[in-house]
């Protein structure tokens, strides 16, 4: 692999790996049960030992340009083709390589691959740059990260180009203007990245304002102002480890990833090479201290493999996470691997 990004576990059991660098879609029949098992299935290049933006040809139904975040959708995934400006979407899971998408989202048809369009301005139908995305099991999300906003539809897409239905950190579908255009604020966003559901709230990791966003309840307005936020001690504040050069149980560096595990949400806190992760009964205010932690040794320690070589227990630089009720998933993208981690649902609060 070379920086994946993005991960996913399938409702019928697959991995999927974004492997971004290489500009493909990997897939896996089952969770790899040993270290290094080759995938069994691959979309966007091909052959295994090829690589290159859109299989170093022309933009289709089965290729990929930077491919990022993946998410199940069903029986289905979705990839977002990030510098395709698109998301594609497959009703049910791939079964053989370079399997054309059903659906694509950003662009009206599969030979598109221009920002918004080719237009300056947004609509609810175009996307810039899309990163991160989620299936809540009636609503579809895009973080559509370069026009600085998170995209809902109500339902899963069912055509090509399908506008979205609500627009959260802009207040209409023409804006992408950073932070809503505003002071940094309960609104706006800079950079959405990772999106999560815990509990019937939304999380959403706004990488470039080292923060996370949760609605306590899904949005029903466009421009809704988050609830809460984590990684910040209000929602004035934007500075990376809040102002300091060290990391703290209650501060984050470019949070990109998102995922829950139970009544546990987790966060690639990307810059700072590590995961952490907070109790749904802990995310009820602003500013939130973490209660778990890896990758680091201690909450105040920082560092790609924590300035060593890279061993199980570290990360560096990690963009993608999956959860299911067996394995966390983590795309560990600095170390150009993904790790698969056995979740022990006796975990305690």
């Amino acid at each position: 692999m070379f920086g994946p990004r993005g991960v996913c576990v399938g409702a019928d059991g697959r991995l999927w790996v974004a492997d971004t660098g290489h500009h493909r879609l990997l897939g896996w029949s089952r969770l790899p049960q040993e270290s290094g098992e080759p995938a069994q299935l691959l979309i966007g290049q091909p052959e295994f030992a090829r690589e290159g933006r859109n299989g170093k040809g022309s933009v289709g139904a089965a290729t990929m340009n930077v491919p990022t975040g993946v998410s199940a959708c069903g029986e289905g995934i979705a990839v977002a083709d990030a510098w395709n400006h698109r998301v594609l979407i497959w009703r049910s899971a791939p079964l053989r390589h370079n399997q054309a998408a059903d659906l694509v989202l950003g662009q009206s048809d599969f030979s598109g691959d221009a920002s918004n369009r080719g237009s300056a301005t947004p609509a609810a139908d175009t996307m810039h740059w899309p990163y991160g995305l989620a299936w809540d099991g009636t609503r579809f999300w895009v973080a559509d990260t370069g026009n600085r906003r998170v995209l809902m539809w109500n339902g899963l897409p069912s055509r090509n180009g399908q506008p979205a239905d609500l627009v959260l950190g802009q207040t209409a579908f023409d804006r992408r203007d950073e932070n809503g255009g505003r002071a940094p604020d309960a609104h706006g966003m800079r950079w959405p990245h990772g999106i999560a559901f815990l509990g019937g709230r939304l999380c959403v990791s706004d990488a470039g304002n080292n923060r996370l966003m949760i609605w306590r309840k899904p949005p029903v307005a466009n421009g809704q102002w988050c609830d809460v936020i984590v990684g910040q001690r209000d929602s004035s504040r934007v500075d990376h480890n809040q102002g300091d050069y060290w990391p703290s149980a209650g501060a984050l560096n470019m949070p990109y990833a998102l995922t829950t595990m139970g009544s546990w949400l987790m966060a690639a806190d990307t810059a700072n090479s590590r995961l952490v992760g907070w109790h749904l009964d802990d995310l009820n205010g602003c500013g939130a201290a973490a209660r778990r932690l890896t990758g680091q040794r201690d909450w105040e320690s920082k560092g790609d493999n924590r300035w060593l070589p890279a061993v199980r227990d570290s990360l560096c630089w990690p963009y993608g996470l999956s959860g299911n009720s067996q394995y966390a998933v983590i795309a560990d993208a600095g170390n150009n691997r993904v790790l698969l981690w056995r979740w022990d649902p006796a975990v305690r609060p």
